[in-house]
């Protein structure tokens, strides 16, 4: 009964996806944008994305972006941090704003009858922040706190070093939260000009789903964008990855020691991407069913939990996976793992896996299309990586035609254990630098 269920559930969510009909749509002022119409529930949700990030800090300014848009809604205007709450909460809205290495991303939900007004109090917060210092000194101090747990907590710890020697002074090798003395040293004309900097129309990418129809797009993308900056300043350039093989080992004082590893990676627009994606499924992606998974908790009890991740940013890639385990076996661990990348590298995978987990990945696909929300999240990444519209219906397709050659050939070519760095946080025993 279960297993019937579960199939009925997958049919549904595949027929909803193979129903789902995006319209390319460019407003009048020359804004692209994505939209779903659908009419049966009266809500909304629209996702914008700016290329850039917290990349585009200015020199000096590291954490300004991510202050800046932790700063967005809390006032614009004349509507201070609670005026502007109270009309967001009497509207039954949600407005947020993030920032990230590559992006900064604004969402907004909004019920029809209340479309007009939310949309222009999202204007009102992008055109006319306040960034009174009231505000600007306790976000700062939010951030601060994050700052200062983050410099307690082992995975940060080996985050903030592996970033650090594998991009250097690319803004890749700090955390865009900045730290404790550029964000101290923030001022509000810092806010003012990282606005400046980052909002803007240069690489804009929009998609909006519910109900809403793409003839009235358009002329709302104008009038809520149109009066943001037509241009901004590029992203930096393209970064290598520069950590090579080894280990690092930070003492510090916790029972448990924590390794975050990886090499290089493949670009997102790559030719073998959906290959190394499936090889990254059974390399250590895909939970227990993985090899990692299996080879270092089942079978040895090494860990609770260990995984491997794709990671293809804007301007470089890399593969990395994570681990924690006891001081005592951590060692083990590692060795473990280099086993586990060499072998796949050097022997491949099964036709049985890859079978596996195509069925598995073509499965789960149409179960992430649950939501208006979801949906418009969706479509804005796939806008940004420059993917077809037709991908929604067509994704499934690329995945069947990868061969068991094809993520063999990736694997030999992609997977490089003598490349992989392992930081690791903790009291490592029998573990030591290898510089």
């Amino acid at each position: 009964m279960l297993r019937f269920a579960l199939a009925l559930c997958l049919t549904v969510a595949a027929s909803a996806v193979s129903a789902i009909e995006i319209k390319e749509v460019t407003s009048a002022g020359g804004i692209n944008a994505w939209v779903v119409e659908e009419p049966s529930i009266p809500f909304a949700a629209l996702e914008i994305r700016m290329r850039g990030g917290a990349s585009l800090d200015l020199p000096g300014k590291r954490g300004a972006t991510n202050l800046m848009m932790a700063l967005i809604e809390e006032g614009s205007g004349e509507m201070d941090a609670r005026a502007f709450q109270t009309k967001l909460d009497a509207l039954a809205a949600s407005l947020s704003f993030r920032a990230s290495d590559d992006t900064m991303s604004i969402s907004a939900r909004f019920l029809s009858e209340n479309r007009d007004e939310v949309l222009a109090l999202l204007r009102q917060a992008l055109t006319q922040p306040r960034f009174d210092q009231d505000a600007i000194d306790r976000v700062r101090a939010q951030v601060l706190s994050g700052i200062a747990s983050d410099a307690k907590s082992p995975n940060s710890i080996a985050r903030s070093y592996f970033d650090q020697a594998a991009f250097g002074d690319h803004p890749y090798g700090s955390s865009p939260d900045g730290t404790v003395e550029s964000v101290n040293s923030l001022t509000q004309q810092d806010m003012f000009d990282a606005a400046r900097n980052a909002l803007t129309r240069k690489d804009i990418y929009v998609s909006a789903v519910g109900d809403i129809t793409a003839q009235e797009i358009g002329g709302l993308l104008d009038d809520l964008l149109g009066d943001l900056p037509a241009d901004g300043p590029d992203a930096p350039a393209d970064v290598a990855f520069g950590l090579a093989g080894g280990v690092t080992v930070i003492p510090y004082d916790t029972p448990q020691a924590v390794a975050l590893f990886g090499h290089a990676g493949i670009k997102r627009n790559d030719d073998d991407f959906f290959a190394a994606y499936i090889l990254n499924e059974v390399l250590g992606g895909s939970g227990f069913e993985s090899r990692l998974m299996n080879e270092v908790r089942e079978k040895r009890g090494l860990t609770y939990g260990i995984g491997s991740y794709l990671v293809p940013k804007f301007q470089a890639e890399m593969w990395i996976g994570q681990v924690a385990s006891g001081n005592e076996t951590i060692a083990q661990a590692i060795d473990v793992i280099r086993a586990v990348w060499t072998d796949l590298a050097t022997n491949g995978m099964t036709q049985a896996e890859l079978d596996s987990i195509k069925t598995y990945l073509t499965g789960a696909y149409p179960l992430r299309f649950d939501g208006n929300a979801e949906i418009a999240d969706i479509m804005v990444g796939m806008q940004m990586i420059g993917l077809p519209t037709d991908y929604v219906t067509n994704r499934n397709d690329y995945l069947a035609a990868v061969t068991l050659d094809d993520v063999n050939r990736v694997a030999a070519q992609y997977l490089r254990p003598d490349d992989l760095r392992f930081v690791v946080v903790g009291q490592p025993v029998g573990l030591e630098s290898t510089d």
